[in-house]
């Protein structure tokens, strides 16, 4: 049985009112709503093939159709026509993703908020890597006297700050010339890759700052280890959940947000090692809790470097179009500001 045009519409116009409507379709409903130029009965004969080609299906006796995983995989690869994001959408995006600029954590943090707000749905945003990270650059900052902060930007691009004890008596000139000397010799390095000899040569660049380099060796150790490091995770609108109708089990969605707890758990819903934009419908998902969700996520970089994934968490009746638009948006817009942040720091 072949997918022809007539099925393909009217595969459609099930996709498109389950979407907004929630409720099952039948024959009758869809040659009132869409003007497909045929009568019921016909469309009753094409919704049973489609039935048969397993892309709707029956939730319960005497109701209309409802799109199945398939229907909507077929409809996301072949009926959905691209969205562009308002220009609304796009101001507020690009407004606020700029506004936070203090830290690479931040960012991410607020990009999890505001996409939860933009889709009314859950967001799940995948940060760097902490673990195996390597030195960027250092600088130091006033603080109090006797301290500075040490702002530590590592080649992922993550930005880490540290209050470091550095006596009084220390002068800005000295500091910055400490912080001269860490990103000539460390540049690139993890910790477990310094060698004593390099440690040596700094040690006796910098003697007359001995408090100050012991203490900050303390802080590098603590940030550069070298032990495999977990993605944090960042969630946003998780009672967005309780607002489809899909979701009103509470029973369903308790099971959800025990998995909302789980970091391995929802960074595998991500694929952040996918290039590009995913959407993952219904069974496809690994995990049996979100049978009934589907995912759109994509990656996001820093100066060419995959470092994180951005992604949304809803039921399967999703718009998908509107979406994978504010996904792919959310993304561009977040590459741009980590890198174009990074060169400032």
């Amino acid at each position: 049985m072949q997918m022809d045009e007539r099925k393909r519409k009217i595969l459609r116009a099930i996709v498109l009112d389950y979407i907004a409507t929630a409720e099952p379709i039948g024959s009758r409903t869809i040659a009132r709503k869409f003007d497909l130029g045929v009568s019921p009965a016909t469309i009753r004969n094409e919704m049973a093939d489609l039935e048969d080609l397993g892309f709707i299906e029956q939730p319960y006796t005497s109701a209309g159709r409802i799109p199945s995983d398939a229907g909507y995989r077929y409809f996301v690869d072949c009926l959905m026509d691209p969205q562009t994001l308002s220009e609304e959408d796009r101001e507020t995006i690009e407004r606020e993703s700029t506004k936070r600029i203090h830290e690479i954590q931040e960012v991410i943090s607020h990009t999890s908020k505001l996409l939860s707000e933009l889709t009314n749905l859950t967001s799940i945003v995948l940060g760097p890597q902490k673990g195996k990270s390597t030195f960027g650059r250092m600088h130091f900052l006033p603080y109090q006297p006797g301290q500075v902060i040490m702002v530590i930007v590592k080649e992922n691009g993550v930005v880490e700050n540290h209050i470091v004890d550095v006596g009084e008596n220390i002068t800005a000139e000295e500091l910055q010339h400490v912080a001269g000397v860490f990103n000539q010799k460390m540049r690139g390095y993890s910790l477990g890759q310094v060698k004593s000899s390099l440690l040596h040569e700094i040690y006796s660049e910098l003697s007359r700052q001995r408090l100050l380099i012991d203490n900050t060796m303390d802080m590098l150790r603590t940030i550069l280890d070298d032990h495999e490091g977990e993605e944090r995770i960042y969630l946003g609108g998780t009672l967005n959940m309780l607002n489809q109708p899909e979701f009103k089990d509470l029973s369903k969605v308790k099971t959800l947000f025990r998995v909302f707890e789980e970091n391995e758990s929802l960074r595998k819903l991500l694929h952040p090692y996918n290039e590009g934009l995913n959407v993952t419908i219904g069974g496809e998902n690994m995990l049996k809790e979100f049978r009934d969700c589907s995912v759109i996520s994509a990656t996001y970089k820093v100066n060419g470097i995959t470092i994180g994934a951005v992604g949304v968490l809803g039921p399967t009746r999703m718009d998908y179009a509107k979406v994978i638009a504010i996904v792919e948006f959310m993304t561009r817009s977040l590459t741009g500001v980590l890198t174009g942040r990074r060169g400032m720091l």
